[in-house]
């Protein structure tokens, strides 16, 4: 549970963090696809990040294996896809681009782990 709340102040940081980088470090060095690619990467990131910091949340009450899949999840996807995105972004290396829908595969497994131990603990 702890290192959850870890990940997702750490998430949330760096959610701001590359955003702003976006916003200012990236206009005019990218094209405005790879500035909405970047966007969408933080943007996921940080509901993921919430959502993580939601799974840690509900451990605190219920203690199971979903839970903990339900963050492993989270974490796995926001690595994936947007940290995909955030490489394939600037540098348009496509193969970095086919690695984002196994992130959002993830982040799919982890939403059903969460809802799944909602219903059957909560």
């Amino acid at each position: 549970m702890k290192l959850f709340f870890i990940l997702a102040a750490l998430n949330g940081f760096l959610s701001v963090a590359l955003g702003a980088f976006g916003a200012h470090g990236l206009e005019g060095k990218v094209s405005e696809k790879g500035l909405e690619q970047w966007g969408k990467a933080v943007d996921y990131q940080m509901f993921h990040t919430v959502a993580l910091f939601v799974t840690g949340l509900l451990m605190s009450k219920v203690q199971t294996g979903l839970m903990t899949g339900a963050g492993w999840f989270f974490i796995i996807g926001i690595l994936l896809f947007s940290g995909s995105l955030y490489i394939y972004a600037p540098t348009g290396i496509k193969t970095f681009a086919m690695i984002t829908p196994v992130g959002g595969l993830a982040f799919l497994i982890g939403w059903v782990l969460l809802g799944y131990a909602i219903i059957k603990f909560i």
